[in-house]
């Protein structure tokens, strides 16, 4: 799959050719195919690749050259977003971790982006992908963190993101995954972005949360906001979940419309208005977390998990393209 290339009209299948000479810069690639529906799912941090409905493609994507630029479609364990300065501390003890976002001196998506996951089960119509998170500074646990990306019957997107605690002691972690969503070649800028929030978290320039507050004129999407009108890059929560499912939704002027949904496992969704994706004048990502930002100096929803036990996330995709 070459940049500007699309899995419909690229003869690629690792499914029934894992060892073809291609070679990509994130890893082995599983195709899932089902119905109308493509899913491309990547060895490197278990991410989304590509997800299309009948030719119209509903995430973003790269070349086969080039790792995720902006964090595109990775999943993010063991915690989700940044933590202030790579400190937190455990029982007393200052945990330092390796700086990874340089410009704003964060520890940033956790300790699983430049990791290759393993197979662990593979069919038609889904792959499960593990990794293993080993105990290192700044965080001295062991845990399994485990993702599961599936087409279902309505050829809609499922993902499902345990995290397996192998350590003798309760580990803390935020969960999240990082999608960019769009509606084929219509430009994201024209898209309508609604998101059923009622409270903003206030960040700092370095994008750590202060405080909270209810989303007002600039962050307030219940009625929807033009894509192009929006300069956005901050966690929301108080969702309005339906059914236990919250659904954020990207509309296109003739109706056609995707969406991304969490469960009630995750009652933060961090929305990025990105104008530097390579190629888009404007992207979108949207992102479900268990926690927010620096959740590991706040606790704000921090989770620990105990030695033995696993927790489940839910989110996906859906689109409904028949139009207005």
């Amino acid at each position: 799959m070459t940049s500007g290339a699309t899995p419909e009209t690229n003869a690629f299948s690792t499914a029934s050719a894992p060892h073809t000479a291609q070679r990509y810069a994130t890893g082995r690639q599983y195709e899932l195919r089902r119905g109308d529906a493509l899913a491309v799912v990547t060895e490197l941090a278990a991410g989304l690749r590509w997800y299309s409905r009948g030719g119209v493609q509903l995430t973003e994507s790269y070349g086969d050259s080039d790792i995720p630029p902006g964090a595109t479609g990775i999943t993010l364990a063991p915690w989700a977003n940044r933590i202030e300065g790579g400190v937190w501390h455990l029982n007393g003890k200052k945990q330092q971790l390796d700086i990874t976002e340089v410009s704003k001196n964060n520890a940033s998506h956790g300790l699983l982006r430049n990791a290759s996951y393993s197979l662990v089960a593979e069919s038609e119509f889904a792959v499960t992908l593990e990794a293993t998170i080993f105990p290192q500074h700044g965080y001295p646990f062991l845990l399994r963190h485990r993702v599961e990306h599936s087409l279902a019957e309505d050829l809609g997107l499922e993902v499902r993101q345990t995290l397996v605690n192998d350590s003798e002691a309760e580990a803390p972690f935020v969960l999240g995954a990082h999608p960019y969503l769009r509606i084929g070649d219509i430009p994201s800028e024209d898209l309508t972005l609604r998101v059923d929030a009622a409270t903003r978290l206030v960040a700092d320039e370095r994008l750590i949360p202060r405080s909270s507050e209810p989303v007002s004129a600039d962050s307030d999407l219940r009625q929807g906001r033009t894509v192009g009108d929006l300069d956005l890059d901050a966690a929301l929560t108080d969702l309005a979940f339906d059914g236990g499912i919250a659904r954020h939704t990207l509309t296109a002027p003739d109706g056609r419309s995707v969406s991304l949904w969490q469960d009630e496992t995750c009652p933060f969704v961090h929305v990025f208005v990105s104008r530097i994706y390579p190629g888009r004048p404007a992207a979108v990502a949207v992102e479900p977390m268990t926690g927010p930002a620096n959740a590991f100096n706040s606790g704000d929803s921090l989770r620990w998990l105990p030695p033995g036990d696993s927790f489940t996330i839910t989110w996906g995709i859906r689109a409904d393209l028949a139009g207005a």
